[in-house]
Order: structure tokens, then sequence, then C-alpha cells
């Protein structure tokens, strides 16, 4: 077995204060021995309107964010899966995570392809559209010291199709980086990330956005660590006060249990393969 951490801030528009955060919690997530820390979506910044967004935006070669970071895992030799935005073209942005190595170098990428469109009725109305690009391809599962991590942003939560394509390429472990409303993280948070796993056979693990990150703007939090059998492992509450971690064994063995035990064989001469 491994130690995963998963990490909880409240990013604002000040990339500076949220590095600090960040830097908080590498060294937490070093002090225990983890071995990948998952920090949310958006960890670089939240703007509090799509042109503050679109105008923070910087290329990870001039992000002091980014550079901050890469600095960090390299010195905790840790490997770091981060939320931030790119610049996009057509003045919009791209809602990126992305896979530091325990050199400090950045190995993997995904673009979020799902974008958050939401009308709630007395709650936000958010439109990532109008100012992120949409990603427009999975990345395939890659190795890490804690498993076969496949990546997803946030609002891919509620599509069992890019969570199941994971699994077809033998994702062991599904990162969902975060920043969820709070109507809709106490409606369906947990739910969606418990059936994620269970219906995948994988870990998830969901690093969460939480508090106010401006007037406009409050996420969820609850951060969490899900196991194969859809059992909650590691698990963060929704108030702010300071970068929190929580951590959990990553055990291999028990997630092969599971799919030899119980093993899910899809009926793709009936449905498509996803």
């Amino acid at each position: 077995m491994v130690l995963a951490a998963v990490g909880q801030l409240c990013s604002t528009a000040s990339l500076a204060a949220n590095l600090a955060q960040c830097q908080t919690l590498v060294r937490k997530a070093a002090a225990a021995g983890a071995k990948a820390l998952f920090l949310p979506e958006a960890s670089d910044y939240i703007g509090s309107s799509p042109a503050e967004t679109i105008s923070l935006a910087r290329s990870v070669q001039d992000s002091e964010f980014v550079l901050g970071l890469q600095k960090e895992a390299r010195l905790a030799k840790l490997h770091i899966n981060v939320g931030i935005h790119e610049p996009a073209s057509n003045n919009r942005t791209k809602n990126t995570l992305i896979w530091i190595d325990d050199k400090g170098s950045i190995i993997q990428r995904y673009q979020k392809v799902h974008l958050f469109d939401v009308d709630i009725k007395g709650g936000p109305v958010l439109k990532e559209s109008a100012s992120v690009e949409k990603g427009m391809e999975i990345l395939p599962p890659f190795e890490t010291p804690i498993g076969r991590v496949g990546l997803s942003i946030c609002f891919d939560l509620r599509f069992p199709e890019l969570s199941l394509a994971l699994r077809r390429q033998d994702a062991q472990i599904i990162a969902y980086p975060s920043a969820f409303t709070v109507p809709t993280g106490r409606a369906h948070w947990e739910t969606l990330l418990r059936a994620r796993a269970i219906e995948t056979q994988s870990y998830v693990i969901a690093a969460a956005q939480a508090g106010p990150h401006n007037e406009k703007r409050i996420s969820y939090g609850h951060s969490l660590i899900v196991n194969p059998w859809g059992e909650v492992v590691a698990s963060l509450g929704d108030e702010y006060e300071e970068p929190q971690i929580a951590v959990a064994d990553i055990d291999l063995e028990l997630l092969a249990k599971v799919r030899r035990e119980m093993p899910l064989l899809r009926r793709t001469d009936i449905y498509p393969q996803v």
C-alpha cells in the first residue's frame, strides 16, 4: 500500500496567496509520508468574472503559481496533481489538470471536456462555456507511484462514460478535482463520487475547493477519497479556515480483489463499448 493525500483550499484571484496555500499542503502531505498530492480544480486562481478569469491566465512557463509548485514538488520529492488555467484562442482559457512529477516536470496534461453551464433557482448562474475552451480528448491513464491514474475535472463527474472509458484503459485511480457549488454539492457530490468508484471498481480522489472565493462564489468543500468498494476512506469538511489534507492508503490488492470477485462483464454485444 502507498499513501495518497487529497488537499483542500480556497483560491482567490491572488496567484501568490494561492501558491502559499498549496505550499502548505505540499509540506503537510510530505510530512504525512504521501507519495502524491491531489489539489483542486482552479487551484491557481478563481476570478470574480469571466473577464478576470481570462486576464489572469498564464502559460505554465510564465505562471508564478505553476513554477512555484514545480519547485515544491522537486524539493519535497512529491508528485502533484493540480488544476490550473491556461490561455486559449478566441479570448478564452483552458481549464486544465496537470501532473507534476517528483522531479518538478509536467508530464501529463488533461483539458476539461464537459463545461459547467447551470442556472439554479435560488442559487448560482454559471456559464463556463462563455470563457473556457472545451477539451477534445480523453487522456489515457498513466503510471504513478500510487497506481494507474485517469484524469477528469469537476463537471466531468456527472458523465459516467468518461470514467468507464478510463476504466476500460485500466485506470486504478480516477481524479475529480473540483469547485462544486454548495447547492449541487449538498445534492450530489458524495453520491456521484461513490457511484463512479463502485461502477469502475477504482479509487476516486476528489480534491475540492472550499469556502468563499469572492462575494459571488462559494465552494462546497468535502474533499474525499473513495475506495473501489464505494467506501469513503478519507474526507474533509466544508468550512474553510486553513489549507487541509486528508490521507488514505491506496490498496491495489483490495482493488484487484474487488475486480476479481465481482467481475463487471459488459454486454457490448447489445450496447456500445464506451
